[in-house]
């Protein structure tokens, strides 16, 4: 994984990208055509690997932290930085989970004969090379080898320099697993240098890099995709919303709200914005607010709010369009169903919202009418993640329209070819 430092200090960023690229073409011509068992065994590998080199890895994650705290970097940063037991143990399951999964690739979509005697099969196929930036979540790392392996896609991952001695760990140890049964090295890779230039030279690498996914805050993701000439499966931010209506149950308004927001309020999937039916906002909203404040969460709400909840400061145009991460939760209060879907066609980033009610018409109404990635009833919108989904993991949460959209599990991670077979046949 690491280049000798003679080799290193000679070459170029540019150069540098251009080894990684060649040598992940040619990983993946052999990783694509490999047998599903192979990458099975890799994955298994993988997964008991993460489990033996705990220490090593939270040894490694030490420096990472360390280093963080001298920049004394925000607390939503270090808690995405951190790698303990209990997400060490996560890591590997998760990539149990993607080992167990049927194989997506060559899997037959869709089969036709079609009058001139031709026998059509689409078929899925990997997309080819990926490129993963990302900021200060070494999971990641984990999560893109291994649902890139599994869909015979080769990674080259860019890992924040937050996270660059845990990131560099994890990925020599998948290049070990690899490589132990038989599939190459290069087929998971991180570029060994935090230096920026790095992300430049990736996104310009047209013809070499497939796709481009960025997984990391609003700065990130906009760079990338202003910067990119390959394409970019990405989210801007996950404004996401919690609509609670007329009919909810209170308890459940209470809990979910508060396991949305307060679980962990640094990922892309934690509400951002309460809707609550003006029909009952006097009698739920104060328990709502209560185990909010009480857990810590800052409230920020419009004047009716305010009025109900005093301990609320007041919220402003902005709050509407802000993914906080971190622990403040805007609140308004809406006049039915009409009011709250216009508030979040108007203010969602299309990532996830979530209604609250016991009308069965409603729910299907919101199912229906919401336009994000990831819509819900009577759930926490932290449950929008690939491994939730039963995925294993995920690269992200895709709220374009175009190929992926919502968790980019493994199988997302694939595209197709037209199998044609004839007998023959010439066109007339």
């Amino acid at each position: 994984m690491r280049l000798p430092n003679n080799t290193e200090n000679s070459l170029s960023v540019g150069d540098i990208i251009e080894r990684l690229t060649s040598e992940a073409k040619q990983a993946q011509l052999v990783l694509g055509q490999s047998s599903h068992s192979a990458r099975c065994s890799a994955l298994k590998k993988i997964a008991e690997r993460i489990r033996t080199s705990r220490e090593q890895i939270m040894d490694a994650n030490q420096q990472d932290l360390s280093n963080a705290n001298d920049k004394q970097l925000a607390a939503s940063v270090i808690d995405r930085l951190t790698l303990n037991a209990d997400r060490i143990e996560a890591m590997a399951t998760g990539v149990e989970a993607i080992a167990d999964m049927s194989d997506p690739l060559g899997k037959s979509l869709a089969k036709w004969e079609v009058p001139s005697g031709l026998e059509i099969e689409r078929v899925s196929t990997a997309l080819g090379v990926i490129g993963i930036i990302y900021e200060s979540r070494p999971n990641v790392t984990v999560d893109a080898g291994a649902l890139c392996l599994k869909s015979g896609n080769a990674a080259i991952l860019r890992g924040g320099s937050d996270s660059f001695h845990s990131s560099l760990l994890l990925t020599e140890l998948i290049q070990d697993c690899l490589e132990a049964v038989g599939l190459p090295r290069t087929a998971v890779q991180m570029i060994p240098t935090s230096d920026r230039q790095a992300v430049n030279e990736l996104l310009q690498a047209a013809g070499k890099i497939d796709v481009i996914v960025p997984r990391g805050g609003k700065s990130l993701v906009s760079l990338v995709q202003e910067k990119a000439r390959v394409p970019v499966f990405a989210h801007l931010e996950g404004i996401c919303h919690i609509y609670v209506t007329q009919s909810a149950d209170a308890d459940m308004a209470r809990d979910v709200t508060l396991n949305a927001k307060m679980r962990r309020t640094g990922i892309c999937g934690a509400c951002e914005t309460l809707l609550i039916d003006r029909s009952v906002a006097h009698s739920l909203l104060p328990e709502i607010a209560s185990a909010l404040l009480e857990a810590g969460c800052e409230l920020r709400g419009d004047e009716e709010a305010r009025q109900i909840v005093p301990a609320m400061h007041k919220a402003s145009e902005e709050d509407w369009h802000t993914e906080y991460l971190d622990a403040i939760l805007s609140i308004k209060i809406v006049d039915g169903f009409e009011d709250a879907i216009s508030h979040i066609s108007n203010y969602s980033s299309g990532h996830t919202e979530s209604i609250i009610t016991q009308d069965s018409d409603l729910i299907n109404r919101f199912l229906s009418e919401v336009d994000s990635a990831i819509v819900m009833a009577n759930a926490s919108t932290q449950f929008a993640d690939g491994g939730e989904f039963g995925m294993g993991a995920e690269l992200g949460i895709a709220t374009g329209k175009l190929h992926a959209r919502g968790p980019v599990g493994a199988e997302q991670l694939t595209s197709f070819k037209y199998n044609v077979r004839g007998h023959g046949e010439t066109r007339k």
